[in-house]
């Protein structure tokens, strides 16, 4: 039997004991993040659903990852420095974690298990993409690469999978989130 998502033992960036529990009630959107990648300007619209959408219930939450590519590198006062003097990130920052093979999160283990495939972006290609430069994932339930988003119902389930070419401002991202919070 699995460990709800509520029940994951985390850290928060700043390295104090934490856990889902802390937003239980609340949609939450899982981002694993990197402040050197592509797709780190994505941090801007994320800040900026967390910021029109908390208010109603939203809470985005992100979780430094290394995994790919070795983006992500720094310690947490580099992530945090980083992302607020770049981004003006305000959402809940999480202690760098481990998305992928054996070394995989608890969180990430429940994530995938309970949405094992991630929606791809409307026209999006990232897996070609990725297969084309040797990075596909192991296999299709592995998380593909930096600022792949789950969307968590109130309840605490998966409702979404969203694939890392997803933006925060993806038409599809955005009805999921406003269909949650009603």
């Amino acid at each position: 039997m699995s460990e709800t998502l509520f029940d994951i033992p985390l850290n928060r960036l700043e390295g104090q004991p934490a856990s889902l529990a802390d937003y239980r009630g609340k949609v939450m959107l899982i981002v694993n993040v990197a402040s050197q990648c592509g797709l780190t300007p994505q941090y801007t619209g994320l800040e900026q659903l967390f910021e029109t959408y908390e208010a109603r219930g939203l809470v985005v939450l992100g979780f430094p990852c290394n995994d790919f590519g070795a983006q992500e590198p720094g310690s947490a006062e580099d992530i945090q420095d980083f992302c607020q003097r770049n981004y003006g990130v305000k959402f809940p920052m999480f202690q760098k974690i481990a998305v992928n093979a054996d070394a995989r999160h608890p969180l990430y283990r429940e994530l995938i298990r309970e949405q094992p495939k991630a929606q791809p972006a409307e026209g999006g290609d990232l897996m070609a993409v990725l297969t084309r430069h040797g990075l596909a994932p192991r296999n299709e339930s592995d998380i593909m690469w930096n600022f792949e988003k789950f969307l968590v119902g109130r309840d605490g389930k998966v409702a979404a999978r969203f694939a890392p070419d997803v933006k925060p401002d993806d038409p599809a991202l955005v009805a999921a989130i406003e269909a949650a919070l009603a």
